[in-house]
């Protein structure tokens, strides 16, 4: 029973066996072959191309909140029109309107935003 257990695990050790022989043997050649001279440039901290902030705990400005909020909001948008326009000759005039109505409401929700100025990035 436990050879045969053992008979069943063996392809998925092997398999772990040999990723973990070519991962190692790709670090191993990149230390080999690749240059290794730091310099301060490369050992300093790259944030979005300007320098670290001194303190971990400052607070953002909520615009940035904001518009990551707005981001998700019509990135999900997109996310349910896919289905929806490959699915629409099965779903009828209800489901066309339904999409409809839901785009009608986040199209309300843009201009209420644009008019508020939650766009504007200063």
């Amino acid at each position: 029973m436990d050879s045969e257990l053992l008979s069943e695990y063996l392809p998925i050790l092997l398999f772990l066996g040999v990723a973990i022989a070519i991962a190692c043997a790709a670090v191993g050649a990149s230390l080999i072959v690749g240059k290794q001279n730091p310099d301060s440039e490369k050992l300093s901290a790259y944030e979005c191309g300007f320098d670290a902030f001194d303190d971990a705990r400052s607070k953002f400005d909520v615009r940035y909140y904001l518009v990551a909020i707005l981001f998700i909001i019509f990135d999900l948008e997109v996310a349910f029109l896919f289905p929806w326009a490959v699915s629409l000759s099965e779903i009828g005039m209800l489901g066309f309107w339904s999409m409809v109505v839901f785009l009608g409401i986040l199209t309300v929700g843009f201009i209420y935003e644009w008019k508020k100025g939650a766009l504007e990035w200063e």
